[in-house]
C-alpha cells in the first residue's frame, strides 16, 4: 500500500524544487536557493513529469516557462507547503506549551513583594509563568490536585507522596505599634491590650493560627474584638493609632505604603514575670512535584532565596531600621 502511494504522489523535495524553480524564473537561481546542482534541479523537474504524466516546463522557451500544468501544480505545490509549514509548527506549539507554561502559587504576602521580581528574572527565558496567589491550605490542595506546578507556602510537610519542600528562608513576627505610642510601661501583651485593641488576622489564616496558638502558650488572654484576612486593613487601623498587630516584616513590605505611621516591636520586648517573651517566626517552602519540571524548580529556590536575603531583607530593614539578619533569620535549607 506504502508503495502505490509513494509512486501516487510526489515527494516533498519534488514540490519544494518545482515551486523553487517557478519563483525563482531559472533552473540555475533554483539550484542556488535550494544549495544543489543544476543537473539534480532537472532530475527532480524530470521526475515530475515522469511522475504526473505531463510536461511541466516548456523547454522551447528561453528561459523555459511553466506550461499550464506546470502552473496549475505551482499553485497546489504552495498550498500543500505552506499547510504543511503550519502543521509542524503547530504540532511543536503544542509539546511547547507544555513545556513552558508553569502555574506558580504564592502566598498573598509574598506574591505581592516578591512576585514581581520572580516575573521579571524569567521574563527572558523559555518559562511562561502564571503566578496565583492565595493562602496556604488552599495552595496545597491545587498542587495536589495538580492545578499549580509550583508553590510558596508556609506549610513544611507534604501530605502526598512526591511532593517535595525545600525551605526558602525564615522571618521573624513583631508587634507593630503606631508610631507615637510608648510601650516602656508595659510589660504583657494584655497589659499593651488595655490601651490598644489588639487587630488580629483570622483564625482561618495559617498566620492567624500562629498567632493564637503563640498568645495561648504565653498566657496572653486578650479578646477577640477585630480580624481581618489581609494585612492592609488591619495595617490602617495602627497607622491611624486604632490598635497593634501582630505580623512579619514581609506582611508589613506588601503594606509598604503605613510604614512612616507604624513601627515595629520585637516580641521578645514584652515579659510575663521577669521573663522575656520567646520569639515567634515563620518559614516559606517551595514546594513542587519530583523528576519534574526538569530543572526549574532547583532554579527558581536559588533565585528566591538569592533576591529575598540579598534584596529584599535589606530593603525591608531600611524601611523599618532593622537590621537585615532582624528580618531574614538565619536556617538551612
Amino acid at each position: 500500500m506504502r508503495e502505490r502511494v509513494t509512486e501516487r504522489y510526489p515527494d516533498w523535495d519534488l514540490l519544494a524544487s518545482w515551486v523553487a524553480v517557478v519563483e525563482a524564473g531559472s533552473i540555475s537561481d533554483a539550484a542556488e536557493r535550494l544549495s544543489i546542482s543544476q543537473a539534480g534541479v532537472s532530475q527532480r523537474i524530470k521526475a515530475l513529469e515522469t511522475l504526473l504524466d505531463t510536461m511541466l516546463l516548456d523547454r522551447a522557451t528561453r528561459p523555459a516557462r511553466p506550461t499550464a500544468a506546470g502552473q496549475r501544480l505551482f499553485e497546489h505545490a504552495t498550498a500543500l507547503l505552506q499547510g504543511a509549514d503550519q502543521m509542524v509548527e503547530s504540532v511543536r506549539n503544542v509539546t511547547r506549551a507544555k513545556r513552558v507554561v508553569v502555574r506558580l502559587g504564592c502566598v498573598d504576602s509574598f506574591a505581592a513583594t516578591i512576585g514581581p521580581v520572580i516575573i521579571r528574572a524569567l521574563s527572558g527565558s523559555s518559562h511562561q509563568i502564571r503566578l496565583w496567589s492565595g493562602i496556604t491550605p488552599a495552595l496545597d490542595a491545587q498542587l495536589e490536585a495538580r492545578q499549580l506546578d509550583v508553590a510558596v507556602t508556609t506549610s513544611g510537610v507534604a501530605q502526598v507522596p512526591g511532593v517535595r519542600k525545600r525551605k526558602l528562608f525564615t522571618e521573624p513576627y513583631f508587634v507593630v505599634i503606631p508610631k507615637d505610642f510608648e510601650i516602656d510601661r508595659f510589660t504583657t501583651l494584655a497589659d499593651l491590650n488595655q490601651h490598644l485593641q489588639l487587630i488580629r488576622y483570622s483564625a482561618r489564616s495559617v498566620i492567624g493560627q500562629h498567632v493564637d496558638s503563640y498568645l495561648a502558650a504565653h498566657g496572653e488572654n486578650i479578646e477577640r474584638s477585630c480580624e481581618f484576612d489581609a494585612t492592609d486593613p488591619m495595617l490602617s487601623l495602627v497607622a491611624a493609632g486604632l490598635g497593634f498587630a501582630i505580623t512579619t516584616p514581609l506582611c508589613v513590605w506588601q503594606s509598604r505604603h503605613y510604614v512612616p505611621e507604624i513601627k515595629v516591636v520585637p516580641l521578645s520586648s514584652f515579659s510575663r514575670h521577669g521573663r522575656p517573651h520567646a520569639g515567634l517566626s515563620r518559614s516559606f517552602y517551595l514546594s513542587f512535584r519530583e523528576n519534574e519540571l526538569g530543572h526549574l524548580p532547583a532554579d527558581l529556590y536559588d533565585m528566591l532565596r538569592r533576591v529575598f536575603e540579598r534584596q529584599v531583607s535589606h530593603d525591608i530593614a531600611s524601611a523599618m531600621q532593622l537590621k537585615p539578619e532582624d528580618v531574614c533569620l538565619q536556617s538551612e535549607a
